[in-house]
């Protein structure tokens, strides 16, 4: 005979907060886990989309998960402003060979990063993308990035494409209309 649904509910919400208390990303955030229906509930505090990401990702998979509501918070121990986070976003961007900082860069309003520039493959583009929601300050990643293999790639330095994307230079337009 099936136990009744709060057990179950019990076990599981057993199960996830010991998954929060033992991973070594999540632990020292004191996240807290809920389970009601199945629905697996965890709020708190983490430091960066990517933790936040990672932790519906793992909580989606696990068995008896019917549904995951985070209600989590990205920030961090003191203030940091967009400067600080364009800098974060633009180190683990270095950091990730995927990514070449020759066509990519970031500027950061208010913890949301745009990710402006060229890439030669949409998987380069995934790559900017994963590698910026890392940063710390980050609360949503908004990619702008233009899938152009070849077509002045190697040519144009990143001051040049930002210049382009952010003022939307006329040059281009009158470049390809002839």
């Amino acid at each position: 005979m099936p136990g009744k649904p709060e057990d179950k509910d019990k076990a599981l919400q057993h199960k996830v907060q010991q998954l929060l208390d033992q991973d070594k990303d999540l632990q020292g955030y004191a996240l807290k886990a809920h389970v009601i229906d199945g629905e697996v509930q965890v709020s708190g505090v983490v430091d960066a989309l990517a933790e936040q990401n990672r932790l519906r990702e793992t909580l989606t998979k696990m068995p008896g998960v019917k549904r995951v509501e985070l209600g989590l918070a990205v920030s961090t121990d003191g203030a940091i402003d967009d400067n600080a986070v364009t800098a974060e976003v633009m180190e683990e961007l270095q950091a990730n060979p995927k990514v070449n900082l020759r066509h990519v860069g970031a500027k950061s309003v208010d913890g949301t990063v745009f990710l402006m520039g060229r890439v030669a493959t949409p998987e380069e583009e995934q790559e900017a993308i994963a590698s910026a929601s890392k940063a710390r300050g980050v609360t949503r990643v908004v990619s702008q990035l233009k899938n152009r293999p070849g077509d002045g790639y190697d040519e144009e330095s990143i001051e040049e494409i930002f210049h382009h994307q952010v003022n939307n230079d006329k040059e281009d337009d009158v470049l390809r209309i002839f």
